[in-house]
């Protein structure tokens, strides 16, 4: 069954395009097709990796977002054959999520033979109370046809409160029985690791393409290697 993966967070700045971008790798190295698209109104991200190709789909009339113009989106989804990745941002998350709910989106797309998989993205440091509270808001919304992944994006700090991880957390037990998976982004050195994945998120590049780059050491390439295989290995069991 193909896909139809939507990044959806309330909160920017949180990683949502990176997560695009490695479900988008993912699939592609898994030999199946991938068609991505981006949403954002405001800062295009995905549209900035030319491995990807993706489409843009405009939101703005006039300098108002426009939620009919989601109808385009869907009837894509629905009409080609074909896994979608599809990058949402933080501006039009409202709209789209009402949109998804007021038109039963979900349920559509699965009476045309497609799973949608809804990933949120929650992170460590001062973000993380929004966004645990976009993601309660999120399942609350979501109906139960839609599996919702977890990304846990420590980059930015350690996903605890009070002495409790994200799983021991009240917000995750209310919910436990919606989430459909967890993918942990581990934090890591930041003058090593993290500068690594930094460098390469700033270049719009992919796994395959820093592995190419004259532009990336031999030790960088080794540490972005080690990411990429932390990250798919808990993609094949979630997806």
């Amino acid at each position: 069954m193909k896909q139809v993966h939507l990044t959806l967070q309330g909160k920017g700045g949180v990683g949502k395009s990176y997560v695009s971008s490695l479900l988008a790798q993912y699939l592609m190295a898994q030999g199946q097709p991938v068609l991505t698209v981006d949403t954002d109104p405001v800062n295009a991200t995905l549209g900035g990796y030319k491995a990807f190709n993706a489409q843009r789909l405009e939101l703005m009339e006039n300098g108002t977002l426009v939620e009919r113009h989601f109808d385009t989106l869907i009837e894509k989804v629905v009409s080609e054959d074909t896994n979608f990745v599809i990058d949402n941002g933080a501006a039009s998350f409202i709209p789209l999520s009402f949109y998804i709910a007021e038109n039963d989106a979900i349920n559509l797309i699965a009476q045309h033979g497609k799973q949608v998989v809804i990933h949120t993205v929650i992170t460590g440091g001062q973000a993380m109370r929004d966004t645990l509270a976009g993601f309660a808001g999120l399942v609350e919304q979501m109906p139960a046809e839609a599996r919702i992944v977890v990304w846990l994006n420590e980059f930015f700090g350690d996903i605890e409160a009070e002495g409790k991880t994200f799983e021991e957390m009240r917000v995750y037990l209310q919910h436990r029985d919606r989430i459909h998976g967890l993918v942990r982004i581990p934090r890591q050195t930041g003058s090593t690791f993290g500068k690594d994945v930094q460098l390469m998120l700033d270049s719009k590049l992919t796994f395959d393409e820093v592995a190419a780059s004259p532009d990336f050491g031999l030790m960088s390439k080794s540490r972005l290697a080690s990411v990429r295989k932390v990250i798919f290995d808990q993609l094949s069991t979630v997806l």
